[in-house]
This record gives structure tokens, C-alpha cells and sequence, in this order.
């Protein structure tokens, strides 16, 4: 379903059938499945296209017609997933939720994730429908069997969440919006230990609009969304619980949407993809629709966005070590390179444990005792992967910098996403300091090596990001109103002013590349509300290739940079194999600056750590990350 305005109003994608006559469709049924193999494509074209009401009047005169259950008959001629989503579709929602709830937690483990995902998103009509269709469908209480098969602080939340009591009044007391904002305050970031059973009581009755306020008050009085506490206090299934509470308080359609984007790492195929196309009803690029209730969600985020920023400190991993002695270190290392093998677990128990700055004293700690080059040393002394962290880490970070931006360039081709990354999310000084690096070690200017190898639209973003010029003023609202009119114009999302529309290009590109990141949060709530898009959705939509890739990376290291670093990290160790150059440059360029909170965004985005994620690598590649990583969340 997908909203339609106000909080609460929803439209499907499937509707009920014009003409329908339940008779005949139970008889269209019984002829695709009689005989030897069965009509699927007849099956689902009919299944889909029918509502749910539509379906269980077809099941009942099925039954009518040859005293057969249809489920039962659907179950024996199809087969793994296309017949699991075709029954689910037959049954009741509240039943099949049941069903799905029993398969969570019979045998010997628990889905949680399961039972996260349907306890946090129903409302108190579906939780009461979902516990009389269990109790009718397998003549047990739903209670019962959770209280039995779960435990702790998750366990008494999912019974609060199963009596489906939470307050149903629009009514809002700014009072009691001020109390619980402190009372959560109090009970986690504030108090030494957590008081879980506050969490309990306010994420579980509270009313949705009541607790809309609650996490924007909460947000002034702390300085952090509430979901940043959260995963501070508490952990394991409770922790992801109350997430999942929070994120269906804020959308239950954008919480779908993210759960849908985690289920489809692998591509369908034949009946089961046929089927769930039909179910989508359409293409929404080809309609271009962003739903009035999504352009608020847009909205909300980029206004958090501007406070957590503000007030959302960015923490590294890797700080300096306490009673540094680069002339100890300096000898550590030398000793684990003098004589034949080299002693790997000495050079990972200093390297990554000391400050890029101490570092760099450790080099000339190395080079006044023993009159040689460090760098040269651990090159010639390690290989693979290790070596590449190792060394990478050696260097200072614009000197890094520098040196991808130059690999990225080099021979045959040029990767681009590695230009994008480090020029849309550096800083005016870190731009500056890759400039001077850039220059010292490859006689060239960045600008004009960026000029030679990159063409046309995404030169001039790369140019104009590599001056690191971007203004580092606060908001002008007035002139938010205007770039944002520009924006627009520019995306095909209201009527050009001028016929010039070389002259728009070029003031969109100034606009993005060179507005201060305050600035550019306002210009963009500015384009929600005149527009009704999100401006990384119009962008997706509206653009290609590589210009459509700066400008989209641009918009969401301003939104949030942790989380773009977070998803292309997770994105360099999904599926088969490892991006290692992704994972190495990421890991080493944000240890000192923002891991900590690249690390809480992992988990929030794709529900694993990232620890738990490098724990798939080996050898002594693994550790050295882990102590990059900083332990585990």
C-alpha cells in the first residue's frame, strides 16, 4: 500500500476485480490445475488481480463447487516460492500473519526477525484480528507461545505490542510530550544503566501522533534522534525491536520499503516473478509518482538531518595512543621485519592503534634510528591485502587521497566512483591538503589531471568540487527559496523561467557544488515542499551515468555521510567476494573522523555489524581491520 496524504490513509496496488463472479473464477481455477501439470500463468493472473475479500469468497465457492479445498489443491500442484506467496495471498491478512508468526517460532530457533517485523507494524484492530485467527487456526493462544519462546526485555515488549492497546487519540498534551521526551532521556543517555521498562511503557502506549512529538522533543532536549539512544542503551533483539517501533511510529510505508530493499539482494525469476510484478501493479519510473505522504517523510528527514548533524558528534575508531613512544614503536617494528619471516602480529598490534599523527612521528622516529625508509620497509616486508592496509594507514590523508584519485585515473580506464566518493564528501581543508599532496608527489594539478581524463557535465562537477571552494556560511532562506526554484527547473519539476537552459545547468552545478551543507539542507526541504520529491528520488529518476552518481552522492553526504560511507561498505562485502580496494579505502580514510558512527549506521541500515561483516575476511587482512573496525557493536 502506498500513502496517499494523510497519516493513516492508504491506497494498494490491488483492487478489487470489476465483474467478479467468485463462481466462475473457482471454476477457471479447478480447470488450470486439472489433468496432468497446471495452468501457472492462469493461476496467477487471476490470483493477483483479485483483492483479498475477492479471493476467500473464490476459496468458499470452490469448496461449494467440488468439496475440495482450494489452498489444500494449491499446495499440491505448485512449489517453492511462487506457491508460498500464491497461498499467502488466499489467506485472510490476519491469518496469514498467524501462520507466519507459528512458522517464526515452532521447532528448534526463532525467526526474530519475523516476529519484529509483524508485531511493530500492526495496528490494534490487526494485532486483535491476528490473535483470534491464531487462536482459531491452531487452538493455542499467540501470548502463550511467545511468552515461551522468547525471553527478557524482548519478550515483555512483544506482549505489550501483542495486547494492541496503544492509544488511539490525535489529541496531543505538549505536556505530557515534554515528560516522556525527559522520562526516555532519563531513563537511558542520562542514567547510569538503562531503565527499559520507560522505554516499554512509552514506545508501546503511546499514540503514534503523541510519539511523533515525543522524538522531535526529544532530539532539542538530547541533541540525538532517538534512534541513536536506542542503539546506544539497549542491544540484541530488544534493541532491533524498538528500532523497528520507531521507524513504523515515524512510516510503516518507508519501514516496508527498507525491509522490501533487504529481502532482494538475489534477482527472481519465472512464475514467482511474473507474480510479484503483477502484485507491484507497475512501474513507478515509468509513472513518476512520489506520494504526498513520502514528500513529508523527505521532509522530516532532511529537517533531522540539519539538528543531528548539528548536534551529533562525529567519533572515530582510531585515537591516539596513551603514552606514545615512537622510539619503542620505531624498535617494535624493526624487530618484527630483522631476520628471516616477519612478525605480522607485532606490526598489527602497532600500526592501527596509534594516531595518524603519531604515525607520522613514527617514521621519523624509524628513520633517525636506522636510517631507513619505513614505508619501504613494510612494502617490501608484507603483500596482499595486508600491505595495502598497512601502508595506507602510514600515509597521511590527503597524501591517500591523493595517491586513489591518481590510481583512479591511470591507465585504460578511469573508475569514477572512487572520484566521486572522496571529492563529494571531503571538506574545504581536506580538499585543500589533497590539492597540495596531489601536486608534491605527481607534479600535475589535481584540476588539470580531473580535465584530462573526465569529459563534458562530469568534468565540471569534479572541477568544481576539487577547488574546495564550497561556502561554509549558515542558511540563507530567501535565497534556499530561489536555488531551490533553480533545482526544480532543472529537474523537469516546474515550468522554466528562461529558455536558457545552458544557463540553468550551470546554476544548478554552482548550487550543488558550491552552497555551504546548511544552505543546501534548507534548499532541499525548499524543493519537497514545492515539488512533493525528494531531491535524491528526482535526481535518480531524472539523470544518468556518472553526473547522475556525483550529484546523488553529493545530496547524501550532506543528508547523512555516515550512512553513505556505511552502505558502501556493506555494498564491497555483500554477495561473493570482497571489494577489498573499497573496504581498505573507506576503513583507513574514516578511522580518525566518523567510523564510530559509520559503525551505527551499519547496523541500522542492513541489520548486521559491521564487525560481524569483516569477520568473513582472514588471516591477518581480518585483524588488521578489526582493529581498525574498534571492536564489536
Amino acid at each position: 500500500m502506498a500513502p496517499t496524504g494523510k497519516a493513516g490513509i492508504y491506497r494498494g496496488s490491488v483492487k478489487d476485480f470489476p465483474d467478479f463472479n467468485a463462481q466462475q473464477d473457482a471454476e477457471a481455477l479447478y480447470n488450470a490445475m486439472k489433468g496432468f501439470g497446471s495452468d501457472k500463468e492462469a493461476i496467477l493472473d487471476l490470483i493477483t488481480s483479485r483483492s483479498n475479500r475477492q479471493r476467500v469468497e473464490i476459496c468458499q465457492a470452490y469448496k461449494s463447487l467440488y468439496g475440495k479445498d482450494l489452498i489444500a489443491d494449491l499446495k499440491y500442484e505448485l512449489t517453492g516460492k511462487f506457491e508460498r506467496l500464491i497461498v499467502g495471498l488466499m489467506r485472510p491478512p490476519a491469518y496469514h500473519d498467524a501462520k507466519e508468526i507459528k512458522d517464526a517460532i515452532q521447532g528448534a530457533g526463532t525467526d526474530e526477525k519475523c516476529l519484529i517485523e509483524v508485531m511493530a507494524s500492526r495496528t490494534n484492530q490487526q494485532m486483535h484480528a491476528l490473535m483470534a485467527a491464531y487462536r482459531d487456526a491452531y487452538e493455542r493462544e499467540l501470548e502463550g507461545d511467545i511468552l515461551g519462546d522468547t525471553s527478557g526485555h524482548f519478550k515483555k515488549m512483544l506482549v505489550v505490542l501483542l495486547q494492541g492497546t496503544r492509544e488511539e487519540d490525535d489529541v496531543v498534551s505538549e505536556d505530557l510530550v515534554e515528560q516522556d521526551a525527559k522520562d526516555l532521556l532519563d531513563a537511558g543517555e542520562a542514567k547510569w544503566g538503562t531503565d527499559e521498562a520507560q522505554f516499554i511503557y512509552i514506545l508501546g502506549h503511546r499514540s503514534k501522533q503523541h510519539l511523533r512529538l515525543v522524538f522531535d522533543e526529544y532530539l532539542k532536549i538530547s541533541g540525538k534522534p532517538i534512534e541513536y539512544s536506542i542503539r546506544a542503551e539497549l542491544s540484541g533483539d530488544f534493541e532491533k525491536l524498538m528500532l523497528a517501533v520507531v521507524k513504523c511510529i515515524r512510516s510503516t510505508a518507508e519501514y516496508f520499503a527498507e525491509r522490501l530493499y533487504k529481502a532482494m539482494q538475489e534477482d527472481t525469476s519465472g512464475e514467482y516473478k511474473k507474480a510479484l510484478l503483477k502484485l507491484c501493479g507497475g512501474d513507478d519510473d515509468a509513472a513518476g509518482e512520489f506520494f504526498p505522504e513520502a514528500a513529508q517523510v523527505a521532509y522530516r528527514m532532511w529537517e533531522l538531518s540539519a539538528v543531528a548533524v548539528a548536534k551529533v558528534e562525529l567519533k572515530g575508531t582510531v585515537r591516539p595512543a596513551t603514552d606514545f613512544n615512537a622510539d619503542g614503536d620505531a624498535q617494535v617494528l624493526r624487530k618484527a621485519m630483522k631476520g628471516f619471516g616477519t612478525d605480522e602480529d607485532a606490526i598489527i598490534g602497532v600500526v592501527p592503534y596509534r594516531s595518524n599523527e603519531q604515525r607520522q612521528q613514527l617514521i621519523q622516529a624509524y628513520k633517525s634510528h636506522y636510517g631507513r625508509d619505513l614505508l619501504a620497509d613494510l612494502k617490501s616486508e608484507l603483500s596482499g591485502s595486508l600491505a595495502k592496509v598497512i601502508l595506507a594507514l602510514m600515509m597521511t590523508p590527503a597524501q591517500y587521497d591523493a595517491k586513489q584519485l591518481k590510481k583512479a585515473m591511470e591507465g585504460a580506464g578511469t573508475d569514477e566512483s572512487i572520484l566521486i566518493e572522496i571529492l563529494a564528501t571531503r571538506n574545504n581543508r581536506e580538499i585543500q591538503a589533497i590539492n597540495e599532496a596531489y601536486a608534491a608527489v605527481y607534479h600535475k594539478s589535481l584540476e588539470d589531471a580531473l580535465s584530462s581524463d573526465t569529459s563534458g557535465h562530469f568534468k565540471r562537477i569534479l572541477v568544481s568540487l576539487a577547488l574546495g571552494n564550497r561556502d561554509e556560511g549558515a542558511e540563507d532562506l530567501t535565497q534556499a527559496h530561489e536555488d531551490a526554484k533553480v533545482v526544480a527547473e532543472n529537474l523537469k519539476l516546474a515550468d522554466v523561467s528562461s529558455g536558457d537552459t545552458s544557463s540553468l545547468e550551470t546554476r544548478f552545478l554552482s548550487i550543488l557544488c558550491t552552497r555551504s551543507y546548511p544552505h543546501l539542507r534548507k534548499v532541499f526541504q525548499e524543493f519537497v515542499k514545492m515539488t512533493n520529491h525528494d531531491v535524491e528520488h528526482a535526481i535518480r529518476k531524472r539523470m544518468s551515468g556518472d553526473v547522475r552518481d556525483a550529484f546523488v552522492a553529493i545530496v547524501r553526504s550532506i543528508k547523512n555521510r555516515p550512512a553513505f560511507f556505511a552502505d558502501k561498505l556493506y555494498k564491497s562485502m555483500k554477495g561473493l567476494g570482497t571489494d577489498d580496494r573499497t573496504l581498505i579505502r573507506i576503513m583507513v580514510s574514516r578511522s580518525e573522523i566518523d567510523l564510530l558512527n559509520i559503525r551505527r549506521e551499519f547496523i541500522d541500515l542492513h541489520e548486521t555489524s559491521l564487525h560481524q561483516m569483516i569477520e568473513d575476511t582472514s588471516g591477518d587482512y581480518r585483524k588488521a581491520l578489526l582493529a581498525i573496525c574498534g571492536g564489536q557493536d
